[in-house]
């Protein structure tokens, strides 16, 4: 990335800052390169608790953030071109997309990611929205006084993403053998994503592929099940357009065979 040197400047003070509020980091070094920076802030950013912090770190957060997401790049959702009645398929990183909400693939915590730099999209998600998003979902959870539940959603705002929101939904866990309980939970996370765009008024809404990463659920089944739920349900919907999002070949080889047979 070629970050400019008020980028820079901004990244050595928000690592700073982070340092400075626990007393067992006083002894890491801030690294020389930029990229090595950038790892050593998302570290620090996703096994930070969702606890108050200062106005200023969160301004220089955002300008941060969103000078970042202009050197990656935004892509808009109305862009791109249909492959089915109101489906896209686009490959690509959610996090750059810009639309009514994109889904996250969370946990029953719902708390995002706390394992520094790992690369599920729940991590991802809460590292380019930035360190507001964990505390609005940690305000979502205290509220409700337990964990989510398989199949349910949550909306909260978007932050620095371009997205407007974002919809939280947990996925089931297959651990063994695939069960008729796993599918059925599956289609639940699609039907109450798109029944809570729907309720807040959103037009687009862009599905991750919910549940096959870490949580093991077979990739060519839960595109079978993923295209199905959404099909049906924009059926007898006001939702607009709906785009599946793949990062891997694996995955846009699957849903282009469903989608666009």
């Amino acid at each position: 990335m070629n970050a400019s040197d008020g980028m820079k400047k901004q990244l050595d003070l928000l690592i700073r800052y982070l340092i400075s509020e626990r007393q067992e980091f006083s002894g890491i070094e801030i690294p020389d390169n930029y990229s090595d920076k950038r790892r050593l802030l998302r570290s620090l950013v996703n096994i930070r608790t969702p606890e108050p912090i200062s106005e200023d770190f969160l301004r220089i957060q955002d300008a941060f953030l969103q000078d970042e997401l202009q050197t990656r790049g935004v892509t808009d959702a109305n862009s791109l071109s249909f492959v089915k009645d109101k489906i896209c398929l686009w490959q690509g990183d959610i996090t750059t997309l810009s639309c009514g909400a994109i889904v996250n693939a969370a946990n029953s915590r719902m708390l995002g990611c706390f394992v520094p730099c790992h690369g599920c999209i729940d991590n991802a998600i809460h590292t380019y929205a930035g360190v507001q998003l964990r505390a609005e979902c940690a305000q979502l959870m205290n509220e409700q006084g337990h964990d989510e539940l398989t199949g349910c959603a949550k909306l909260t705002r978007a932050y620095n993403l371009p997205c407007r929101y974002v919809i939280h939904t947990v996925g089931p866990i297959v651990t063994g053998r695939l069960t008729p309980s796993h599918t059925a939970q599956l289609a639940a996370c699609y039907r109450s994503c798109l029944q809570t765009a729907e309720q807040n008024g959103l037009d687009s809404v862009a599905f991750c592929c919910i549940s096959t990463g870490e949580f093991h659920f077979p990739r060519d089944t839960a595109a079978e099940i993923a295209v199905n739920t959404v099909c049906d349900h924009l059926k007898k919907s006001k939702i607009e357009r709906v785009i599946f999002n793949v990062f891997k070949d694996e995955d846009r080889k699957i849903y282009e065979r469903l989608l666009c047979k």
